[in-house]
């Protein structure tokens, strides 16, 4: 009730000083800037406060959502918007009025601003850089790509219950090294918005960093090559043995001389 009373005294006020004009086109007039509290991304029924700072004193400003006309009309530089809705979201402007200004003169819009009212960010991507299959000796980084910018990034690996690492970014992507060494696992990431009321991302599908594995192949492959190898050796040894025995004639045989008892080829030479 008491800013309805102002506002009618102010519009009698401006209609009583309607000759008084501004000296400079309206477009060049100084323009405010619009504020928000808590943050331009929150969850619904969050409540939200627009502030609109004029660079010089006025009497009235208005705030507007893109596409609509006026939407709100007050004395004061703070509009409330109560448990907001995910409709309520969008790009929104102010302006103001100054005294002396003529009636329906109003100031050059705001810097535009987004309110994004949402449940759940959406999820981002995790890439590996230069690629998820690590050499020996070699780092890779991991990039957490979201859809917005100045969001914080959190790195998570699989089986862990803490993050790996934590970074704000104002671009919409965040990088994070690995050295090789510790790089091999499962990761995952999310992101969300730099301050309270928090709104987290849904997880980013699982990403797998896999150990270069040509030297253990060649090696595997040389181990088994030589085990090959003594296994051939072997056979070909028993093999030449065998026939070596094959290919030698039987030894003849010694006739018994009579008188031996036991049959046997005995010397008697003195």
């Amino acid at each position: 009730m008491a800013n309805e009373l102002i506002l009618q005294l102010l519009t009698v006020w401006s209609l009583c000083h309607a000759n008084i004009i501004p000296t400079v086109p309206p477009d060049l007039l100084p323009k405010p800037w619009l504020g928000i509290q808590p943050a331009t991304i929150v969850s619904p029924g969050t409540n939200v406060t627009l502030s609109c700072q004029a660079p010089q004193p006025a009497w009235t400003f208005a705030l507007f959502r893109a596409g609509e006309a006026t939407l709100l009309q007050n004395a004061s530089e703070e509009f409330f918007l109560e448990e907001v809705t995910p409709a309520q979201g969008g790009g929104y402007h102010c302006r103001y009025q100054a005294p002396g200004w003529g009636l329906g003169v109003w100031s050059p819009p705001s810097n535009a601003l987004e309110l994004l009212v949402l449940d759940q960010l959406p999820r981002p991507s995790l890439v590996a850089l230069p690629g998820p299959v690590v050499a020996p000796g070699a780092n890779v980084s991991l990039r957490c790509a979201g859809s917005l910018g100045g969001m914080s990034f959190a790195l998570y690996r699989v089986g862990l219950p803490t993050p790996l690492s934590y970074s704000h970014s104002e671009q919409h992507w965040a990088d994070f090294p690995l050295p090789s060494t510790h790089a091999p696992g499962t990761y995952v990431c999310y992101y969300h918005t730099p301050s309270a009321p928090y709104v987290l991302s849904q997880r980013s599908h699982p990403l797998v960093i896999r150990p270069d594995g040509s030297r253990n192949y060649t090696q595997g492959n040389a181990a088994r090559l030589g085990m090959a190898g003594l296994v051939l050796l072997s056979l070909g040894t028993l093999g030449m043995w065998e026939w070596r025995g094959r290919s030698r004639p039987p030894r003849p045989r010694s006739e018994p001389r009579a008188g031996s008892p036991s049959g046997l080829d005995v010397d008697t030479t003195v």
